[in-house]
This record gives structure tokens, C-alpha cells and sequence, in this order.
């Protein structure tokens, strides 16, 4: 099972567009809010080399992790095998 984590921010348009799709299509993640929280912000950069958002890691038991920034519709669709 895949597991989801969308890094977001209170004011992110695009961050709204991509947890609207993924619900629409019952699609389960995890949320953390980087303009709340110093100790996500950080992550985020460790994890990214950046601060923009949303940034989504996809992982997955055995496979290696999928990183997307943005809302790149046809990358999640892909990489979630939806359409």
C-alpha cells in the first residue's frame, strides 16, 4: 500500500487543487502543514532542497520513494495508477 504525505501551507492554491483530486478519487494522505510547524518547514527543506509546496512524497514498501513538486497531475496519476 502506497502511503502519502503532501508537505502544504495555509495559502497554497495548488496544495487545495492536489487534496481535493487525491479525495476525489479516495485516495488516502497525510498532511503536514509547513507553515505551522518550524520542525516540518525543516523537513520539508531536508527533504527537498527547497520550501515550495505542495511537495508530495509517495512511498511504498520495497520500491523507492517518489518525490513531486506541484500539482502534476499526470506524474500522481501515473505513479498512483489512476485516471
Amino acid at each position: 500500500m502506497k502511503k502519502i504525505t503532501i508537505y502544504s501551507t495555509n495559502t497554497c492554491g495548488f496544495c487545495i487543487q492536489l487534496k481535493s483530486y487525491l479525495k476525489s478519487k479516495d485516495i488516502d494522505f497525510e498532511v503536514k502543514m509547513a507553515d505551522e510547524d518550524q520542525a516540518v518547514a525543516q523537513e520539508l527543506f531536508e527533504k527537498s532542497g527547497q520550501l515550495g509546496v505542495p511537495f508530495t512524497i509517495i512511498s511504498e514498501e520495497g520500491q523507492d520513494d517518489v518525490a513531486i513538486l506541484g500539482f502534476d497531475r499526470p506524474r500522481f496519476n501515473q505513479v498512483l495508477g489512476i485516471s
